[in-house]
């Protein structure tokens, strides 16, 4: 039984994953256990990208979740944390 207290995020962005909407789909049509539905669709990934291209994607997103949180700190943090990201594990950059 999965624990239902267990907070989940894009594997590839770091999107809370809170929804039935929010998750990918897979090649056949179903649900994306670790990817959200902007990264991920129909089995692959919508956008080709490095990691500090999604990370300069996302620091908006991040900003507007944390007013007030500057956008280099947003990077910092980021770079920490995407690295331990399924996605982002074997490559960066």
């Amino acid at each position: 039984m999965e624990n239902q207290n267990v907070k989940r995020f894009c594997q590839s962005c770091g999107m809370p994953l809170q929804n039935e909407a929010d998750y990918g789909t897979e090649a056949g049509g179903g649900r994306s256990e670790e990817y959200c539905t902007y990264c991920y669709q129909d089995g692959g990934f919508t956008a080709d990208c490095t990691m500090d291209e999604m990370i300069d994607f996302c620091i908006r997103f991040e900003q507007q979740q944390n007013p007030g949180l500057d956008a280099e700190d947003a990077r910092r943090a980021m770079r920490a944390w995407y690295p331990t990201l399924k996605r982002w594990k074997q490559t960066q950059g």
